[in-house]
């Protein structure tokens, strides 16, 4: 019995020590090779790494630039951030969340992406008075993202930028102002009255004042179809409350009847309003330059927005230009 009981210890010894000889030459190996591996010199740094592991993921890699729908190249716009470099992120300055740190031993310099603007002139001034109105949701669902009126306001400053025009575009938020004014939703337009005075008087060379928003009928009523390309229609609104509407109205008749000689039937023409239960004004008595837009409808997506705001664009830039020669 006694022999069985040593024989047995012996053996469990023997175990023991092939399993910590196991572990110990494990140990050795993984310890030797992350010496051996970090002697050797690589080509190639973190970012070609992680390059490698996230383009099969990001679809501005995958796909030509000429094939993103233009909600992708306008988050690009807005974000400041460059979609097609997936290490883009890595590089970013969250707008003030990261610092610039240096030490004496590593100088590491983090440079801001976002360098303040410098002063500028800008002549045109596009603002959304009704900024929560909505397109259709299409693909933009995956940024949770729910396209607005405030999406073709980038879009037309963005097209006129183009042509070398210095754009503002009113990033103040009217319902968070139209609140603490106490004001209901009609009272949008004091609001916005109360931004373009602002907006004027920091910026005394705006001269021409666009108000965005977006109609509210169906979309066969909205929408223009040309070889098989569709268009949100446009609609200009005139109030006649305005004491000197006339002067509005000439200017955009002209903008009205260019826009169709471009696309024959793209814009509605111009509605004028007035009476009880409208505004009959729309902030037009504050410039002769001043034109409200009504671009597309609920059931428009973003990209028949962008095809109209194009033409638009197209349209103001010689308006403005034979205004000023």
């Amino acid at each position: 019995m006694k022999k069985k009981f040593v024989a047995k210890k012996s053996k469990q010894k023997r175990k023991l020590f092939k399993r910590s000889f196991f572990l110990l030459l494990f140990f050795c190996s993984c310890f030797f090779t992350i010496r051996f591996l970090s002697k050797i010199e690589s080509n190639h740094s973190n970012e070609d790494f992680l390059r490698f592991l996230l383009e099969n993921q990001n679809v501005f890699l995958k796909n030509s630039s000429s094939s993103f729908s233009y909600f992708h190249k306008l988050m690009t716009k807005i974000i400041d951030l460059d979609l097609t470099n997936p290490v883009a992120l890595l590089n970013t300055n969250y707008k003030g969340l990261t610092e610039e740190k240096e030490t004496e031993s590593n100088k590491v310099i983090v440079e801001n992406p976002y360098p303040e603007k410098e002063r500028t002139e800008p002549t045109i001034y596009i603002y959304n008075t009704h900024q929560t109105e909505e397109y259709r949701a299409t693909s933009f669902l995956e940024y949770s993202v729910q396209p607005n009126v405030m999406m073709a306001s980038y879009i037309l400053q963005e097209e006129l930028e183009k042509d070398g025009y210095q754009v503002l575009v009113e990033e103040g938020s009217v319902p968070d102002l139209r609140n603490t004014m106490g004001l209901n939703y009609a009272g949008s337009y004091q609001v916005t009255k109360q931004m373009m005075q602002s907006a004027k008087e920091q910026y005394p060379t705006l001269t021409y004042f666009i108000d965005m928003h977006r109609d509210s009928l169906s979309y066969d009523r909205t929408t223009l179809t040309v070889d098989d390309v569709s268009y949100a229609k446009i609609l200009f609104l005139i109030g006649l409350e305005n004491p000197t509407y006339a002067e509005n109205l000439a200017f955009t008749e002209i903008i009205d009847q260019k826009l169709n000689e471009k696309v024959p039937g793209i814009s509605k023409g111009i509605y004028k309003k007035e009476g009880a239960g409208v505004d009959g004004v729309y902030n037009q008595d504050f410039s002769p330059r001043v034109i409200l837009v009504e671009m597309g409808g609920p059931e428009n997506t973003i990209d028949e927005v962008y095809r109209s705001v194009i033409l638009l664009s197209e349209v103001l830039n010689e308006v403005i230009l034979n205004e000023n020669n």
